[in-house]
Order: structure tokens, then C-alpha cells, then sequence
């Protein structure tokens, strides 16, 4: 028997049971997380107060010295800017601006008067949306005293936290299931195909498993593509012909989201059946926001689950 999807009377207990775990993890994790995002964002943002002179002298030329000074001036305006509303508002590249903030870069084959025009553009907007209640020496043309300069530091330090923040607690998610997978895996007796050694979903062994498996999929133009899959594990008691479990591991901290993405599993494994039959079977790793809309929709696919909170499920698996 499937060990969740068609056992729905206990969905209702296993939502709230996950939803426990995942808040307990996250008030251990997400505030230390804050803290060292902020510590490390304080720094950046007195840099581009330094660099800018206070925002005084934001240019295109300031901007060209120091591109990696976009993010923390796009939530220095009021409201924060996203980064689509500042390339929308400035008429500029989005390849530029995504260059800017993740490798502090500008791209190199864009001609010159091309470029300063693109940031004369960005820190005009910039400028004219500067939160004023927090830059208030911007409006009477002084120099910001150093209580007025220290609590700006701090708010756009503490929002621009949340956005470094967020994708380490995204990681930190994903590799504490991963973790929590091999573990189980490692104490009913599978090994685990280290990743510089050679894969082939076809030629595992019973027992073993890999992480961030490269599984071979024919798509419906007829190209073969590698599609990543989180788990593939080769129960103990699989025969020469069977296929490999495929475990992937989903953590969610709201229920609006998981909704919105149910579809990326169903798509994938799609993929995998027509390549390898209505057979093989895939399964999700949940832990936190997941509702009985998503829950339903994914039995609905035949895809079943198994909850972090309680991993003996997947014995079920003949795992």
C-alpha cells in the first residue's frame, strides 16, 4: 500500500504534526540566520553610504565604480524597490541589472554610452524614490549626523537581511532533509554512490542510493535531457529489472506557495513515466505548509509522500 496518498483520514494530523516541526526548526534557525545576514549587510550598507556621500553624490559613475552597490540602494527608496520594478521604472536591461547584483559586475560588451546612460537612469530613479524619512539630510542639503546616519544603516541593513537571509534558510531547509534522509538511509544499511563516482540508473545496485541523481528522460520532442532528481534509491530487495525509488524533498514555510509550485512535480513525473513506465515511482520528502489542496492534487498524480517528521514511511517503500 502507498504509505500516505490513500490513507486521507490521516492527512489532517500529519498537516498540523508538520507544520510544528518546521515552525520548531525555523525559531531555532531563521534568527541566528537574521543575525549573521544583518551583520554582514551593516557593513555593505555604510560602504555605499561611504561611497556615495551619504547618497549626495549617487551617479552613474558611483554605480560603474561599485555595481554591487544595487541591491542595497534599491531598499533604500520608499517603497523598496524589487528588482523588476527598478528595471521597469528605469528602462534598463534586465541582464544588466542581474549582472550587477550577483556577480557586482557590469557587462563587459555593452558599449560605454549605452552603459552610463543605463545608470544615470538607475540612480536618477533611485534618487527621486530615496526614502526621505529615513535620508532626511537629503532634503535640507546637509551632512547627516551620526545618530541619523547609524539608524539609516539599520533599516535598510534589516531589509536587506530578508533578502540574503531568505536563501540561506531555503539551503539550510534542503540540506537538513537531505541530511536527515541519509541518516535514515545509512541506519537501515543502503550506501550511498559518492558523487566522483559513475552513475547509471539502470546498473544500481540493490541498497545504495545518490544524491542530486542525474536520471535520463525523453522528452516530448524526442530529446534525451538529464533531469536532476533529489534521491534515487535502489530498495535492498530490487530485482535486476526494477527501477530506483526517486525521492524528492520539499519544505515549505507557507501554504500560498506550495500550491503554486504543485505542478513542477507532476510535470516531472510525467517525464519520468513516459520514459520508464507508469511503474516507477516517485515520491516527495514534506516537511511544513503543505495543505490537503496540495495533498489531493498530488494523489490526484499518483505521486505519493512521505513526512519528515516520520520517515519510517519509508519502509513502505521496501527501502
Amino acid at each position: 500500500m502507498p504509505p500516505n496518498r490513500e490513507q486521507p483520514d490521516r492527512w489532517k494530523a500529519d498537516i498540523a504534526r508538520s507544520i510544528d516541526f518546521y515552525n520548531d526548526w525555523f525559531i531555532e534557525f531563521a534568527p541566528l540566520a537574521f543575525r549573521q545576514a544583518r551583520q554582514a549587510t551593516s557593513g555593505e550598507v555604510a560602504m555605499m553610504l561611504e561611497l556615495t556621500n551619504d547618497l549626495r553624490d549617487l551617479s552613474s559613475e558611483a554605480l560603474e565604480a561599485q555595481p554591487n552597490l544595487l541591491t542595497g540602494l534599491r531598499l533604500a527608496t520608499a517603497p523598496p524597490l524589487a528588482a523588476d520594478r527598478l528595471i521597469g521604472l528605469a528602462g534598463v536591461s534586465r541582464s544588466m541589472v542581474n549582472r550587477m547584483e550577483r556577480k557586482g559586475e557590469l557587462p563587459p560588451r555593452t558599449p560605454r554610452p549605452t552603459l552610463r546612460a543605463s545608470l544615470d537612469r538607475i540612480a536618477n530613479v533611485v534618487l527621486k524614490l530615496a526614502d526621505r524619512d529615513l535620508f532626511v539630510w537629503l532634503d535640507e542639503s546637509r551632512d547627516p549626523t551620526g545618530l541619523e546616519r547609524e539608524r539609516a544603516i539599520a533599516v535598510v541593513s534589516d531589509r536587506l537581511s530578508g533578502a540574503t537571509a531568505n536563501p540561506v534558510i531555503r539551503n539550510a531547509q534542503e540540506n537538513r532533509q537531505l541530511a536527515r534522509l541519509a541518516e535514515w538511509l545509512a541506519a537501515h544499511d543502503h550506501s550511498e554512490i559518492a558523487p566522483e563516482q559513475r552513475f547509471d540508473v539502470d546498473a544500481m545496485e540493490p541498497g545504495t542510493y545518490r544524491f542530486r541523481a542525474p536520471i535520463p528522460v525523453t522528452q516530448p520532442s524526442g530529446r534525451s535531457v538529464n533531469l536532476p532528481v533529489d534521491v534515487a534509491v535502489m530498495p535492498k530487495g530490487a530485482g535486476r529489472r526494477d527501477l530506483p525509488v526517486l525521492i524528492e524533498a520539499k519544505s515549505a514555510g507557507d501554504f500560498a506557495n506550495v500550491n503554486k509550485r504543485r505542478k513542477e512535480e507532476a510535470a516531472k513525473v510525467s517525464q519520468v513515466r513516459d520514459t520508464y513506465g507508469r511503474s516507477a515511482r516517485f515520491v516527495l520528502f514534506l516537511c511544513g505548509y503543505f495543505d490537503s489542496g496540495y495533498l489531493g492534487y498530488e494523489a490526484a498524480e499518483r505521486i505519493d509522500w512521505v513526512w519528515e517528521h516520520r520517515p519510517h514511511d519509508l519502509i513502505e517503500l521496501g527501502l
